[in-house]
């Protein structure tokens, strides 16, 4: 049980995720988060609204099982194996987010100035979630898939387009948190 409750190191998870690409490509099958979201509303009749969403829905069902367990795990290794909910962050890192306001940073897993039910009550957490999550469900539909799909399925897979998507990630997030990150907070 004590193995469960660390963090497994690279030799062993990345292995795993590589036994795990390999099986998807074998069965013909391609990972992604987004595209469950495309299924969900397929599911629930969005096609007859958009061509985009006219597909055989039934054929991706099993990538559902992948956004249920996700949530399952994760619900089951927040609450039952981890033993503090605190994320251990680069003690400079934590100095720096709480300069800018965070003090919950490296307490909790998510900072609570954002995603707390308080944070609803403020207008800055609350437009800063609203339109992230815009973007990133933009960005995601205008790569043609979010990061766990290109840099997982889509590098195992070869694809040019997810090398240029998985390089513009890096970008963007480096551009984030070094020139946009300050200017928000």
């Amino acid at each position: 049980m004590e193995i469960i409750l660390q963090p497994w190191p690279w030799y062993v998870a990345g292995p795993l995720i590589a036994g795990i690409m390999f099986l998807l490509i074998f069965m013909g099958k391609q990972f992604g988060m987004s595209s469950n979201l495309r299924t969900i509303c397929t599911m629930c009749g969005a096609g007859s609204k958009a061509s985009f969403f006219d597909f055989n829905w039934r054929a991706q069902k099993w990538n559902l099982t992948v956004i249920l367990g996700a949530a399952i795990g994760g619900f089951i290794a927040m609450n039952f194996l981890t033993p503090d909910p605190a994320v251990e962050i680069n003690p400079e890192s934590v100095a720096v987010l709480q300069d800018l306001g965070f003090d919950s940073t490296g307490n909790a897993y998510l900072p609570d100035e954002l995603y707390s039910v308080e944070a609803l009550t403020d207008w800055k957490a609350l437009s800063i979630l609203i339109i992230g999550g815009f973007l990133i469900g933009f960005g995601t539909r205008w790569a043609g898939g979010c990061t766990s799909g290109h840099a997982i399925s889509g590098l195992s897979n070869l694809q040019l387009p997810s090398l240029i998507a998985v390089i513009g990630f890096f970008i963007g997030g480096l551009i984030m948190v070094h020139l946009l990150f300050p200017l928000i907070f």
